[in-house]
């Protein structure tokens, strides 16, 4: 996997896993506050999609894994 894709699968994975957490119908509700890390999240993907730099891209890159076309 590139790091462009292995961003895209972490950050959905957080959301899908935060948002397990926040919601209270979810069987694994911890707290509502679970939802602002999907809106952290959420914030992120936009600003990287308007400025073309994301953080967890450089950081995965440095640890090695291919960078994308």
């Amino acid at each position: 996997m590139t790091s462009w894709q292995l961003v895209r699968v972490v950050a959905g994975t957080f959301i899908l896993l935060s948002l397990a957490l926040g919601i209270p119908g979810s069987p694994i509700f911890v707290s509502p506050w679970w939802l602002a890390f999907t809106a952290f999240v959420g914030v992120n993907l936009l600003q990287s999609g308007v400025t073309k730099w994301c953080l967890m891209e450089t950081i995965m890159r440095k640890l090695g894994v291919p960078a994308g076309v």
